[in-house]
């Protein structure tokens, strides 16, 4: 078994989490404002966008997760309970954005 995952390791990886989840969030909000304009293709692109900043955000905590998998002992702190909050959060309000496009799509 490794070591154990440093303090300022967690963070960092916590606010990188934190950061691409955050910059999904603002494009998805963009996306429902393109939407209510009916401005479906600058919706897909932010939508698109967003996506591309969750999976940035899922690859740090996946590094975390395979670190853990392979026995090196992470301590936690309440930082990356707020970071998973805020991933998940977002990962949610995609598919909830994804739902409303199409409906969008379907009054027009």
């Amino acid at each position: 078994m490794e070591g154990i995952t440093t303090s300022e390791e967690l963070q960092v990886t916590a606010f990188e989490i934190i950061l691409n989840s955050g910059n999904a969030r603002t494009l998805i909000h963009e996306a429902f404002a393109s939407m209510r304009k009916k401005d479906f293709e600058t919706a897909d692109q932010k939508l698109t966008g967003a996506n591309d900043s969750i999976l940035i955000a899922h690859q740090s905590q996946t590094k975390l997760l395979k670190e853990y998998a392979g026995g090196k002992k992470i301590e936690m702190e309440i930082i990356m309970v707020h970071a998973q909050d805020h991933l998940m959060t977002t990962m949610t309000l995609l598919e909830v954005a994804k739902e409303m496009e199409f409906l969008y799509q379907e009054r027009t």
